[in-house]
């Protein structure tokens, strides 16, 4: 018990490593905010409200198109306006989905907007959705720890680091002015590097999926920074990035914030994509120990190259459905592919799709000869080989009957 305590150090050393560094850019961050308000002729609140009662329902021809509406009776959960209750108009001026009406009791999410010398006004913004999400994320947290237990366990919290590295660190620095770029690359590191190892442990197949990892990471920064310059993007091709550049305050290299979403796109099939590689290398290796390292590239990289096949795959359907209503519309209206690829939000994706998978390509490679050379060289490490740990043994605290894993 003793040595597994011993063998876990250096995995929490590095977390802990990466904890701080994250920790100090924010506070650094939080620091720096200024603190003043923008002046504007009028303030805008978002807040939570329930329908207390329907004062009115009907149809209004909006259009051409006949569409039910609601004159909803609301009262302010919270802020500056709680208790207050407005009435709001759903359905009268924009278009609303069939079915999407409301009976007293369901939240909303309502702006009030204080106009000078005018009393307060509220209007419908979105349904409060938070109440569902919980639970889906419950189901979601309980059929992880259920079906993957005490690994399923590291992952979650694998991925609140994730989401910390982006929130804490990444996008704070981006937001200040730093360049995207190796931003984007030195999160996006930290992110796989600690996921990795808490996952599976301070082992030397983990150090070679980090390597890997790496090496991926700096030549797709290479490659999308080359395509994002030879297709002129200018990073303004969607209403959040419009949005961005009219806020004085912040100053966002708009072209390498495209590179940096390229980037952090690719974080979850690449952690995929080195692990496997890296395991398949160790297991192959353990079961002949003897063999060459040539020998143990080939075959790895057979199982490789079926890996990034399905894995590419994958990408271009996900990208796909992700733009479904898009390509519906294009299709519908008989407009010209030629052009439509041509427009920048669409030749965005794309370069977005090609790069990652480009980067994924080059991960399988990289990670499967650096695997290769740690498992047939690691005899010959000296006195260093031990401070590595196991070979193989993902899961520092293995069950006592073990599943087929050879530790040296």
């Amino acid at each position: 018990m003793i040595k597994s305590a011993l063998q876990r150090i250096p995995s929490y050393l590095f977390i802990l490593i990466v904890l701080v560094f994250v920790g100090g850019y924010w506070l650094g961050q939080l620091r720096a905010a200024p603190s003043g308000e923008e002046s504007a002729g009028y303030t805008t609140n978002n807040v939570r409200a329930q329908v207390t009662e329907i004062v009115q329902a009907g149809q209004v021809d909006l259009g051409g198109k006949l569409q039910n509406f609601q004159i909803l009776a609301v009262q302010v959960l919270e802020g500056r306006y709680a208790g207050q209750t407005f009435e709001i108009d759903y359905g009268r001026r924009q278009i609303v989905a069939a079915g999407s009406y409301f009976v007293p009791g369901d939240q909303l999410l309502i702006t009030v907007s204080e106009f000078p010398e005018m009393q307060a006004q509220a209007y419908y913004t979105d349904y409060v959705r938070s109440r569902p999400l919980a639970i889906l994320f419950l189901l979601f947290v309980i059929a992880t720890l259920f079906i993957s237990g005490k690994k399923g366990a590291r992952s979650l919290i694998s991925m609140a680091f994730s989401l910390t590295v982006i929130l804490a660190f990444i996008l704070p620095r981006i937001l200040a002015g730093e360049d995207p770029v190796w931003i984007s690359v030195l999160g996006s590191f930290a992110i796989l590097a600690g996921s990795l190892y808490m996952v599976y442990g301070w082992t030397i197949k983990t150090h070679s999926a980090v390597i890997g990892t790496l090496i991926a990471l700096l030549l797709t920064g290479l490659l999308a920074d080359v395509f994002i310059q030879l297709t002129r993007m200018t990073g303004f091709s969607s209403e959040e990035a419009m949005f961005l550049s009219q806020q004085s305050q912040l100053v966002v290299d708009f072209r390498g914030q495209v590179l940096g979403g390229i980037i952090i796109g690719s974080l979850g099939v690449l952690d995929d994509l080195v692990i496997t590689q890296a395991s398949v290398i160790f297991e192959l290796y353990l079961l002949d120990p003897k063999q060459a390292w040539r020998a143990l590239y080939r075959r790895g990289m057979r199982i490789g190259q079926d890996h990034v096949a399905a894995t590419v795959n994958t990408l271009v359907l996900a990208y796909t459905g992700a733009a479904l209503p898009l390509l519906l519309l294009v299709t519908g209206a008989g407009t010209d592919w030629f052009a439509f690829i041509n427009r920048e939000f669409v030749a965005e994706e794309i370069l977005r799709t090609l790069v990652g998978s480009l980067g994924l390509m080059a991960a399988v490679p990289l990670t499967t000869l650096v695997a290769c050379w740690a498992a047939t060289s690691m005899s010959g490490w000296g006195r260093i080989r031990p401070l590595l740990g196991p070979a193989v043994q993902a899961d520092l605290d293995h069950e006592p009957h073990g599943h087929g894993h050879h530790h040296h």
